[in-house]
């Protein structure tokens, strides 16, 4: 029966991905709800059903009253023995049946399926965002918003079902169960209906933003906290542990003047709530009770009036907590939405193209991009690099070579001119074949919370056993692997590297992410300081295998030391933006310019802190 439920609807089912979702709260809701609208319908039907059976049981109630007034006890079960025996049926049957169905459609079919296809659909559309956009915002922010706007939703659909439905159809019933007995009853409850809508509007009103405000701050200690441990390493040696503590401090205590303010509603919403519904209990019991006495209403009608209002007394607390629950819920919701709505601006083409590569030879032409400021990036820069061929690319801090490597990769788009791989604009294919085509080996090796096994493998999943591993000994990495054990006893490649790496040493790390980039054997490779963290003896060998690595590659090669470049077929110098300088090792010596001034300051094979810096 469970698995029935569970599996009615399927939230991984295909779907049109689109790049800009909407950004009003219903409209944004419903694009996850589509697969549901049979769910819905149904759990909105049952839910009717249930609160019927509920007045129609207090609708008996006041009828059993009646028909044990005085003088009926000897044919009282001849008369109606066989009512008595069928409601017990229903009773024992058809009402646990009906209620077994509502429960199981929320519990089993809505809650935790509605969550998934929120959880699903926003992690997938976050991790198609640009790099750009992540280095805009806290990590740590953007997972809360992920994690906390699912069960936000899945819980808002349940309030729908549960409770707003449930109460709707419940009062309306109670409105036509009092209008039967007498229509002067419904009067009081009118009356009384009526201020309880106010106050549930004023709450409403003021829950919304004032849940949106308390979740913003939530986010924000969560961003703030998550960099800290994030770094924690930077905590430490600077001995900033009271900076950080208030740091947190001043996140933490704005959430919690927010969930004051918050809650100062709920108190309000309460102390009304207890004086309307007391108003509810003398109105309508006193009513029936004065007609009772009159002789215009029977003993049945009063008991069944008390009864209704008792039982409404009870869940009008209730109802109001769930509608207030439920517009908290769309208030979480809406902070999500400020990232899971956010457009992706960086998409392919609807002409995009697999990107094939012929050869790799690379043509830069007039290409500027300053991140939308007036300076700063690269200005009209034009490089062309044949197929196989290998550059050296060097420059001061700033020069602009990280933005050179991430136009060349597509995180971004470029602001003017145009980047061409083997004759194909690279905004014209698609960005997954565009990167696929191309490795890189990062000065800032950081891995993934995996195995080693994982973390070379993501060079080429499909790759076999003996593969990885021989990539690893190409990197030499292999032996200290072998001896690798994490706190879980995992040894080997099984072991985990722990956060961005920070397990192994500098060195290991690099050497993991060279191994992953020879696993993947792209066309073009990106060097950004591949042996920086690694030591002279460990470096050697890793240049005799990064000479292999290269061999019949398209390479750009960025160092601080210059003697790993020398011998590269040519040397671009770069500064603020531009080229300014482009030949051998030798001609450039001979040009006796920056890149002459750099070699004879260099100390060590680096580029002296003397020229404003390190690469």
């Amino acid at each position: 029966m469970f698995r029935f439920f569970e599996n009615l609807v399927d939230p991984y089912q295909d779907y049109v991905e689109d790049d800009t979702p909407p950004t009003r709260l219903w409209p944004f809701l419903m694009t996850y709800a589509r697969p549901f609208k049979r769910v819905f319908w149904a759990a909105g039907f049952m839910s009717v059903i249930v609160a019927v059976i509920e007045i129609g049981l207090i609708s008996y109630m006041g009828r059993l009253v009646d028909l044990i007034a005085p003088g009926n006890e000897v044919t009282f079960w001849a008369d109606y023995g066989w009512e008595f025996i069928a409601m017990g049926v229903f009773l024992l049957t058809l009402r646990p049946l009906m209620q077994v169905i509502d429960v199981a459609l929320l519990n089993q079919s809505i809650i935790p399926n509605f969550a998934a296809i929120v959880r699903w659909r926003s992690h997938r559309h976050v991790l198609r965002q640009s790099v750009g956009w992540f280095e805009n915002d806290f990590a740590g922010r953007i997972a809360n918003r992920i994690m906390q706007t699912p069960p936000a939703a899945s819980e808002a659909a349940f309030q729908v079902f549960d409770a707003v439905t449930f109460s709707l159809a419940y009062i309306i019933g109670a409105g036509v169960l009092l209008l039967g007995a007498d229509p002067r009853l419904l009067l009081p409850l009118l009356v009384w209906f009526v201020l309880y809508g106010a106050l549930m509007r004023w709450t409403i009103l003021r829950v919304g933003p004032a849940s949106k405000a308390s979740s913003d701050a939530r986010s924000e200690v969560t961003g703030r906290v998550v960099d800290s441990y994030t770094n924690i390493h930077s905590v430490k040696i600077f001995a900033h542990h009271d900076h950080e503590i208030d740091y947190a401090y001043d996140a933490i205590e704005a959430t919690r003047a927010a969930f004051q303010k918050e809650m100062r509603l709920y108190t309000i919403m309460d102390v009304t709530l207890v004086l309307l519904n007391g108003l509810l209990i003398v109105t309508v019991v006193g009513w029936a009770l004065w007609l009772w006495s009159g002789g215009f209403a029977t003993a049945g009608i009063v008991a069944a009036a008390a009864a209704l209002t008792l039982r409404l007394n009870s869940m009008t607390g209730w109802i109001m907590w769930a509608v207030t629950n439920l517009f908290q819920n769309l208030g979480v919701i809406s902070e999500g939405m400020e990232t899971i709505a956010q457009p992706i601006t960086l998409t392919d083409s609807d002409a995009a193209i697999e990107l094939e590569i012929s050869g790799g030879s690379l043509q830069i032409e007039s290409l500027s991009h300053h991140y939308g400021r007036s300076s700063g990036g690269i200005d009209v820069l034009s490089l062309n690099i044949k197929a196989g061929e290998k550059v050296g690319l060097i420059g001061r801090s700033g020069a602009g070579k990280s933005t050179l490597v991430k136009l060349l990769l597509r995180f971004y788009d470029a602001e003017a001119g145009r980047v061409l791989i083997d004759g194909q604009d690279v905004s014209m294919v698609s960005q997954d074949s565009l990167r696929h085509a191309i490795g890189m080996v990062q000065q800032d090796s950081a891995l993934l919370h995996r195995s080693v096994r994982d973390n070379i493998l993501y060079g080429d999943p499909t790759a076999s056993e003996d593969e990885m591993i021989a990539a690893a000994k190409k990197a030499e990495a292999h032996d200290f692997i072998l001896d690798l054990e994490d706190g879980e006893g995992r040894k080997g490649y099984d072991a985990q590297v722990g956060e961005r790496g920070v397990k192994l040493s500098g060195g290991q790390r690099q050497r993991v992410t060279l191994a992953r980039v020879i696993l993947k054997d792209a066309p073009i490779l990106l060097l950004d300081e591949a042996t920086s963290a690694l030591d002279s003896e460990v470096e050697a060998t890793i240049q005799a295998t990064l000479a292999d690595l290269m061999d019949g590659k398209t390479v750009i090669a960025i160092a601080h030391r210059l003697s790993t470049i020398a011998k590269m077929d040519r040397i671009v110098v770069m500064d603020a933006g531009k080229i300014i300088e482009d030949g051998t090792h030798q001609e450039l010596l001979a040009l006796g310019g920056q890149y002459a001034g750099f070699w004879e300051r260099q100390s060590g094979g680096f580029i002296g802190t003397e020229f404003k810096g390190a690469l």
